[in-house]
């Protein structure tokens, strides 16, 4: 029984995490199975992550901004105004705000760096490492701006 058990393939026995692990070392060639034409660079889902790192960042970057000063928050309002909903006089419904122009900020910033980064790294191979730490480091940053607690004491301005 024993001798049965230690004979189990490895893979069952590997935490989660390992597993994990492994397939990501399998990027972006797991993706490529079966194509036609396989990929063979990995540059353009490095700038597809990173760039939605980018927008992310970029809309706490502008809330703070947008919090630290009233001319700024008009601003910030004025440039999504475009979005329905951020200028509305119903009592009941109210207004989303200067919200709106936090999020036009984050489009802005995820369909401008998204292109850039294609064309810089199109015919690239970014390492799977240095792609998700970006894209983690970006979202953890966003997420830690989000986190009010920490941003009255350590303000942009």
């Amino acid at each position: 029984m024993t001798r049965q058990l230690s004979r189990q393939p490895q893979k069952e026995n590997e935490p989660i995490y390992g597993r994990i692990w492994a397939q990501l070392k399998k990027f972006p060639n797991g993706l490529a199975e079966g194509s036609q034409k396989p990929l063979t660079v990995s540059g353009p889902a490095a700038a597809a992550l990173i760039s939605a790192g980018i927008g992310c960042f970029t809309m706490m970057f502008t809330h703070h901004l947008s919090d630290t000063s009233k001319a700024r928050e008009k601003i910030v309002w004025a440039i999504g105004s475009w979005i329905p909903g951020s200028h509305n006089k119903s009592e009941l419904w109210g207004n989303i705000g200067s919200y709106t122009g936090k999020e036009t900020m984050l489009l802005v910033g995820w369909l401008v760096s998204w292109p850039i980064l294609y064309f810089l790294w199109k015919k690239k191979n970014i390492k799977a490492k240095t792609m998700f730490f970006w894209f983690f480091a970006l979202f953890i940053a966003a997420t830690a701006m989000s986190w009010h607690p920490l941003f009255p004491y350590l303000p942009l301005m």
